[in-house]
């Protein structure tokens, strides 16, 4: 599973243990996930997206995301 929680915690400028702390689970599991070392439940997924405020599908994905500021070709 590919995810975008490194990204959105730099972007809003959350540390690890702060998300952890929110979402009610250590902060080593948050590095896990970052690293798809582990696979969040669906109830955590969906909480990670809550927290962010954002669709699950913008967080998660079973492909890779595109790399940003690549351009798509049409």
């Amino acid at each position: 599973m590919y995810n975008r929680i490194s990204m959105l915690r730099a972007e809003r400028g959350i540390s690890r243990r702060e998300l952890a702390d929110a979402l009610g689970v250590h902060y080593q599991t948050v590095g896990y996930l970052e690293r798809g070392e582990y696979s969040p439940s669906l109830y955590l997924a969906l909480r990670i997206a809550e927290h962010f405020e954002v669709p699950v599908e913008v967080i998660f994905s079973t492909q890779p995301f595109p790399r940003l500021g690549t351009a798509a070709t049409a």
